[in-house]
C-alpha cells in the first residue's frame, strides 16, 4: 500500500509543475496569485501522503491544517493588496 501513495505523491509532484509555470511566467498577477494557491492545495495533499506513507497522519493532518490556514491567509492580503495598488476598489464610494 506504501507503494501507491508513493506513487501518487510522485505523480502530485509533475502534477505540480503546471501551475509553477503559471506562477512564474504568468501573464497577470491573477494567474500567478491562482498558480501560488494551486501548489499550496497540492502541497496540503502531499504532507497527508507523508503521514500515511509514515503512518503518522495525525501528526500531518495538523502540519497540513496550520499550512492550509496560511496559504489562505496569504492569498487573501496578496489579492487585497494588488486590488488596492491597482485601485480597483475604492472604499469611500457606496455601491
Amino acid at each position: 500500500m506504501n507503494d501507491v501513495f508513493l506513487y501518487t505523491g510522485i505523480y502530485l509532484g509533475v502534477l505540480m509543475l503546471l501551475p509553477t509555470y503559471r506562477s512564474l511566467v504568468g501573464p497577470t498577477v491573477l494567474d500567478r496569485l491562482v498558480g501560488v494557491n494551486a501548489i499550496g492545495s497540492k502541497t496540503i495533499v502531499m504532507l497527508i501522503l507523508i503521514g500515511l506513507i509514515y503512518e503518522r497522519v495525525d501528526m500531518f493532518v495538523d502540519i497540513a491544517l496550520a499550512y492550509a490556514m496560511l496559504n489562505f491567509i496569504a492569498v487573501l492580503a496578496a489579492s487585497r493588496y494588488f486590488q488596492k495598488q491597482k485601485g480597483l476598489y475604492d472604499e469611500t464610494s457606496k455601491e
